[in-house]
């Protein structure tokens, strides 16, 4: 059974850097990411409604840039659902927030960087400006990613993350991480 792709590969006009799309998100984070339509769903909603299905795979033919994004996103999940597994107790919803925003904005490597795991299936930023801009971008879609995850992860109102979410903490899609 193959894994499920991004259904934002066949967007018209969609820009790239390397050979990651930059698509729209609905967010009021600031960034240099294009709004998308709220009616419709973005690169987010797709991330967490295939994430867990994903994770189970540990081989994924990339079949166009959304998936490059995808990719990198499913990923990040991974390790936010590792960040708040490895806490001795468990966080409040709002302690959550604040050690997933922490984990969004910290350093982190993108494509043609030395410590990027992936680096064999993207391209690299054509120049230091792009590098800066996919940087930004990355870092508005991973806070934007966190809040909608600790949406996600609290829902069922207990205060106590879904088990079904923290189920998959120690899956590694692709047997791969950022390295967060």
């Amino acid at each position: 059974m193959p894994a499920y792709h991004s259904a934002l590969n066949d967007e018209p006009d969609v820009r790239q850097v390397g050979n990651i799309a930059i698509l729209p998100i609905k967010t009021k984070i600031r960034g240099p990411a294009p709004l998308a339509d709220p009616s419709t769903a973005d690169i987010i909603d797709e991330t967490l409604d295939l994430f867990r299905a994903n994770s189970l795979f540990r081989n994924f033919e990339i079949k166009g840039p959304a998936d490059r994004i995808l990719i990198v996103l499913i990923l990040f999940v991974s390790d936010c659902l590792a960040k708040l597994g490895s806490s001795r107790s468990s966080l409040s919803q709002l302690e959550a927030n604040k050690t997933l925003n922490t984990l969004a904005v910290d350093s982190f490597p993108i494509p043609g960087d030395a410590n990027f795991s992936l680096n064999a299936h993207y391209a690299p930023p054509g120049s230091r400006a792009d590098a800066e801009y996919l940087r930004q971008y990355l870092t508005q879609v991973r806070q934007e990613l966190a809040a909608r995850l600790v949406e996600r992860l609290y829902a069922d109102g207990t205060g106590k993350p879904s088990k079904w979410w923290m189920a998959f903490q120690k899956r590694r899609f692709m047997n791969r991480s950022l390295g967060n």
